[in-house]
């Protein structure tokens, strides 16, 4: 990587190329006539590109190239994108412009930038003919991210003798224990950044949040084409689409790509530009994270494996010492959120310590009550689910002369109305979900 270039000064980000052969996906970019930046996908064991399926997965791939380079173009964020294989269909470059402005909202709110108007995909090209059906074998790609969430959509699927694979993206030990404890069969995949990404940081690029689930999710897709699912099921809840503020007029949702528009937008594309019977869809999204807590409590045999830890994720070594950082918005929320639905020893015994037992805690949980300051840029329930299990929780004997709990009664209660700190609606399911008819059966054992 040259020295002299400079990425925030850059004016085209390009979409140089990408190709497919043993196992290894190539995408390649570049800002202005510099340097090529390759990214390799790598696909364990994965036979060749099946024939039949040339057109589907060479879409697959194609999708996977654009959604992917949100990682570099957010470096400079340069006036224009070229594609070199030239302009899009309209829902291929509708798509684009939303994920890359509504998945970088946090991106632009943490770094001062407005990217409205600035994001254009190259439009003007020929929809190709609408896919026609694969004929994908019927069964399941389940994403495990180490938390209780994929873990309660696998037990879904199990429940209903569905045929399915945990599959993950990286290196993480402690995702690789919970997927071999699910008794599935895995398929673990590896994504290498460009190296010289980072030595584009060091020169001064823009650096911040970017959609992780929307790179998985192509990820997903040509994994799907390539090894033969007809269904790629994540565990994104409903509280996944609500905003963590608003900035200039635009709602901020760090979890934007977990929401149910993204949901929609890659679902109906997936249908009408790869096959028509690759479904993607969200198992829980009907549910709440306060449900889905609930449903979790019951899979003990996942208790001393499972964490949503963020920071841990971050800094774990093949052999975890501890799960529980006990310090970050996750940590919180989780312990929060299991709070009403399992004994106080019991959920103590999972985190090691009681985190509403010490004043050190408490900005950290005002922030998931809303309560002088907003939501966390974290994947964590909203404001209302974490004010509710807290209320739930001040009301039983066990909790009450824990400090934070004791601090809630006296200082934050007496501003909350308690008609709206019912736990019950939380745990009803809305109709809001696109699951495909195999799996709907599934959606009956949650709860």
């Amino acid at each position: 990587m040259s020295t002299v270039m400079q990425p925030r000064l850059t004016q085209v980000f390009r979409f140089v190329r990408c190709s497919y052969a043993d196992g290894v996906a190539e995408l390649v970019y570049a800002f202005d006539d510099g340097e090529e930046l390759v990214e390799r996908i790598r696909f364990p064991q994965a036979p060749t590109a099946p024939a039949q399926h040339a057109s589907a997965f060479d879409a697959a791939l194609k999708l996977l190239h654009l959604i992917a380079g949100v990682s570099y173009y957010k470096a400079g964020i340069p006036p224009k994108i070229d594609v070199a294989t030239g302009p899009l269909d309209e829902a291929t470059a509708e798509l684009l412009d939303q994920l890359y402005l509504h998945g970088l909202a946090e991106f632009a709110y943490r770094n001062g930038l407005d990217l409205r108007g600035r994001i254009a995909f190259p439009r003007g090209g020929t929809a190709p003919s609408v896919a026609k059906a694969a004929g994908l074998p019927k069964r399941t790609l389940v994403p495990i991210g180490g938390g209780k969430d994929s873990l309660v959509a696998v037990e879904a699927i199990k429940a209903i003798g569905g045929e399915a694979t945990a599959v993950w993206v990286g290196n993480s030990a402690l995702i690789a224990a919970c997927a071999e404890r699910t008794g599935l069969p895995t398929l673990n995949i590896q994504r290498e950044l460009a190296p010289e990404l980072f030595e584009l940081n060091r020169l001064g690029a823009w650096n911040g949040h970017i959609p992780v689930t929307a790179v998985n999710s192509a990820i997903l897709a040509v994994a799907a084409i390539l090894y033969g699912y007809d269904s790629i099921t994540f565990a994104n809840e409903r509280s996944a689409s609500a905003a963590t503020l608003e900035y200039e007029g635009q709602q901020v949702n760090h979890q934007w790509s977990k929401g149910y528009a993204f949901e929609q937008l890659l679902g109906d594309w997936l249908h009408t530009h790869v096959a028509s019977d690759l479904d993607y869809c969200s198992l829980l999204r009907p549910y709440s994270e306060l449900a889905i807590t609930r449903a979790f409590a019951k899979l003990t045999p996942y208790f001393d494996v499972f964490s949503s830890c963020n920071r841990n994720f971050r800094i774990l070594g093949p052999k975890p010492a501890d799960r529980w950082c006990g310090q970050c918005p996750k940590c919180h929320f989780v312990f929060l959120a299991l709070g009403p639905f399992l004994p106080k020893p019991r959920l103590l015994s999972i985190f090691g310590r009681n985190l509403l037992d010490d004043e050190n805690q408490a900005a950290g949980f005002d922030a998931l009550l809303e309560y002088q300051d907003h939501k966390p840029f974290e994947c964590v329930g909203e404001g209302a689910e974490a004010r509710a299990a807290m209320y739930a929780l001040s009301q039983r004997p066990e909790w009450q002369e824990d400090a934070l709990i004791e601090r809630f009664r006296s200082e934050i209660l007496p501003q909350l109305d308690p008609a709206q700190l019912a736990l019950e609606p939380w745990l009803e399911p809305s109709a809001e979900q696109r699951v495909p008819a195999r799996l709907q059966p599934a959606l009956k054992t949650i709860g």
